[in-house]
């Protein structure tokens, strides 16, 4: 392939990843409007690990794992797409805006960096002022957006929540034992982290009722089963071994920008000045972060993990 061409299917993974994951939580706060979240994320995943499996038969390569693989598939499919995806679900169908619950996802980095520390490790001193820099603009998105009406403490501490397990599943992925496939690996993380999604929600009583569901609910799950979790993965795996990960990492600080304008322009959410000034506050954070850490590649794979 050449150079040229290589840039521009760079630019254009780089734009997926962008657009699509930045529009996940949109697409997540128009669903659970109506479905459940658990049962409805959950379902989301179980679809696409099954679509995504499909595929790499279809493409001729061995999905089958050894049952300590899958068992490692399981545990980042029971931090991430349950705790992780699962709450911000939660959260989302508590009244968190869409553009702040992306605000609050963005703060894993720092979490991670944090686990860093208390595992023992010693990042480096920006490292440690980026993170806590960003906890101050959690404290001010979170507390600020209260006082305006616009952040609900009780959703806002579900998305929190999500954001500490998304974090220490990503943290924890690299010292598991997982298919060496990356997209194998995805398939039985996301089946496997959908299944119990749905069934604890339906163990917690969440009442599913297909037939009730509008047009615009099933056309937001889809887009969720097919942007959200293959293209967007897809689009993902392939631009990290053909470019820099400080480029593809800077998807952290442009996934939250890109889910305020679009709760704003299509959600009509409000962008308050607490949103605007906490918001700016994370998304400088992290960009320190990501700047200053140089953790090795499949560590730093395991921390962008979608949504």
């Amino acid at each position: 392939m050449d150079t040229k061409a290589k840039v521009w299917l760079v630019a254009a993974a780089l734009a997926i990843v962008y657009v699509v994951w930045g529009s996940t939580y949109l697409a997540i706060r128009v669903v659970v409007e109506e479905m459940p979240p658990l049962t409805g994320m959950g379902s989301r995943f179980v679809i696409a690990g099954v679509l995504l499996g499909g595929l790499l038969k279809l493409r001729g390569v061995d999905i089958r794992v050894t049952r300590r693989q899958l068992a490692g598939a399981a545990l980042v499919g029971l931090m991430l797409p349950l705790l992780g995806n699962g709450l911000v679900a939660v959260g989302e169908s508590m009244g968190t805006p869409s553009g702040v619950a992306a605000l609050l996802v963005a703060s894993v980095p720092l979490f991670i960096t944090a686990f860093r520390f208390l595992a023992g490790e010693r990042p480096r001193l920006w490292s440690v002022v980026g993170v806590l820099l960003g906890f101050v603009g959690l404290a001010w998105l979170v507390l600020g957006g209260n006082d305006q009406g616009n952040v609900p403490l009780g959703g806002a501490a579900f998305v929190l929540a999500a954001s500490v397990f998304w974090a220490l599943g990503s943290w924890l992925q690299p010292r598991l034992t997982l298919p060496d496939n990356i997209f194998v690996l995805a398939v039985h993380e996301m089946w496997t982290g959908g299944a119990m999604m749905v069934a604890l929600g339906l163990a917690l009583g969440e009442d599913v009722n297909l037939a009730e569901y509008g047009g615009e609910t099933w056309l937001a799950w889809a887009y969720l089963v097919v942007f959200g979790s293959m293209l967007a993965y897809s689009a993902y795996v392939w631009v990290l071994s053909n470019a820099p990960i400080g480029l593809v990492a800077t998807y952290a600080y442009v996934n939250p920008v890109v889910a305020v304008l679009l709760g704003w322009l299509i959600l009509s959410e409000r962008i308050t000045s607490a949103v605007l000034v906490g918001g700016l506050v994370i998304v400088a954070a992290v960009a320190v972060v990501i700047s200053v850490e140089r953790t090795p590649k499949r560590e730093e794979e395991s921390t962008l993990e979608p949504v």
